[in-house]
């Protein structure tokens, strides 16, 4: 049973900052051993490049109901207590927390394993589309799926078998 209060969802994908510990302090869980948190942070570079700030669409109806069967997903795979993804849209300025993942299990195996999990598939499969940024002015739409340079194959996620 999930002690997530009513209040929070599960899943988000909105406009406003996200609160990490917030969050955080209220996804605790009595029979969970163990609580992974995920912080997807933007950072000042890129392949060599200075960003100025993060820029993110999404299909937010679509994007929301894929988080949910993620999480339902991971859930059921790793016996998971708990299991939260928000996802932040809009613009995010280097240092701000663009994605959190938040699992707790009974054991950290699990936790981890579930958290890397929930983190790369909406990566790589969420409708929510990235622009960095740059401070010379100039921005770039994607870079969030680049796996088939790894796989050879652009339907071949680098996840897909490793778990």
């Amino acid at each position: 049973m999930d002690m997530i209060p009513s209040s929070l969802s599960p899943q988000a994908v909105e406009d406003k900052p996200l609160d990490i510990v917030g969050l955080l302090s209220r996804v605790h869980h009595p029979g969970a051993g163990a609580v992974v948190l995920f912080s997807g942070e933007v950072r000042d570079s890129n392949r060599g490049r200075p960003v100025a700030f993060l820029e993110y669409e999404a299909h937010i109806p679509l994007a929301t109901a894929m988080i949910a069967e993620i999480l339902a997903t991971a859930k059921a795979k790793w016996a998971l207590q708990v299991a939260v993804a928000q996802h932040r849209v809009g613009k995010v300025p280097v240092g701000d927390t663009a994605v959190v993942v938040i699992t707790a299990s009974a054991h950290r195996s699990e936790a981890y394993a579930a958290n890397k999990y929930i983190i790369d598939r909406i990566k790589h499969e969420a409708p929510i589309w990235k622009c960095e940024h740059y401070t010379d002015g100039t921005k770039e739409w994607g870079n969030n799926c680049n796996c088939h340079t790894v796989t050879g194959d652009v339907s071949k996620h680098i996840y897909e078998g490793s778990e």
